[in-house]
């Protein structure tokens, strides 16, 4: 590991790129985690693993928040790990995944609010909130409306910033009137996720947005990512993200915050990492060096160490 300056940024430069060996969620049964809960008067999938009564207690709970197309699958290289001693949350936000829609309309304050009923449902009063891309936006929502029970933030690649005030109504209403044929695109991608990802090629065409080397990631964990594609909250879900300031908020955050970063991120740019450093009171910024959105599946490794680390401190 080496540490850079680019552009009077420090940056992170690593050795690891992807999961090293035989990764420990191959060898989870995850149905016997998974659970339905009714939040909203819709059912939520949820992944609840972690400690149990035959072993010590918990050190604290982990939510874990999915970004926009993905669901709880995007932690499956981090979940395992910090099960071990944390209870781990993780959910497919309403209208993604397996999760129901919710009767309201989507919008990132309702998703804030369904994650605080949802950790009500399951008797959390505080916990470690980790969010990439739309994830970490909601997640930096609850720490700013329910700050009382989030103890540390940890922002992966979040959204938020760049987006805000970029609503485009022509492109939200062509996504709509084809909102048909992008379910049977993505429905045909979910049924073909593990031919596609079983080829480095596919796996590069299929990710190349998200992340910085998708053909050097594992085909079973691409498997997976692609299996949660196309979901009905997906243009709700865009929309929500462009129509919901959150700049002028970030200084309301109190709980001490881990900002983690790729320098290759094309979804969102790197500079809002910086600014979310500098407008969040108790943060720390984390940038990794060729690394794309995905920095927890890309870099797990270093990403789990480095969460570990903050959450100890």
């Amino acid at each position: 590991m080496a540490t850079r300056t680019t552009a009077d940024r420090p940056t992170i430069a690593l050795d690891l790129y992807g999961p090293v060996g035989r990764s420990a969620w191959l060898d989870i049964d995850w149905r016997e985690h998974l659970r339905w809960v009714k939040v909203g008067g819709r059912w939520m999938n949820v992944v609840d693993i972690g400690p149990g009564p035959d072993v010590s207690a918990a050190a604290g709970t982990i939510v874990w928040i999915h970004g926009l197309t993905g669901s709880w699958q995007n932690w499956l290289e981090n979940l395992p790990f910090f099960a071990q001693t944390h209870r781990c949350i993780a959910m497919d936000l309403p209208g993604f995944g397996e999760s129901e829609l919710p009767i309201e309309k989507i919008t990132i304050s309702g998703y804030a609010a369904a994650v605080d009923e949802l950790l009500g449902v399951l008797g959390v009063t505080r916990a470690t909130v980790v969010g990439n891309s739309m994830g970490g936006f909601i997640g930096a929502e609850l720490a700013i409306r329910f700050g009382t029970w989030v103890e540390k933030l940890v922002l992966v690649s979040a959204a938020g910033l760049t987006v805000e005030h970029q609503r485009n109504e022509h492109a939200l209403a062509l996504l709509r009137r084809g909102s048909g044929l992008l379910a049977l695109g993505t429905g045909w991608l979910a049924s073909k996720s593990d031919e596609l990802a079983r080829r480095p090629r596919s796996r590069l065409a299929m990710l190349n947005v998200v992340a910085a080397h998708p053909e050097r990631l594992p085909a079973p964990l691409v498997a997976e990512q692609l299996r949660g594609a196309g979901k009905p909250g997906f243009i709700d879900a865009l929309d929500a993200l462009t129509s919901y300031p959150i700049r002028d908020r970030l200084g309301e955050i109190t709980a001490p915050t881990l900002v983690v970063w790729g320098a290759k991120d094309m979804l969102v740019p790197v500079r809002d990492a910086w600014v979310f450093g500098e407008l969040i009171a108790h943060a720390r910024v984390v940038v990794y060096e060729d690394t794309g959105h995905v920095s927890m599946l890309e870099r797990p490794a270093a990403f789990n160490a480095l969460v570990e680390d903050f959450l100890e401190t």
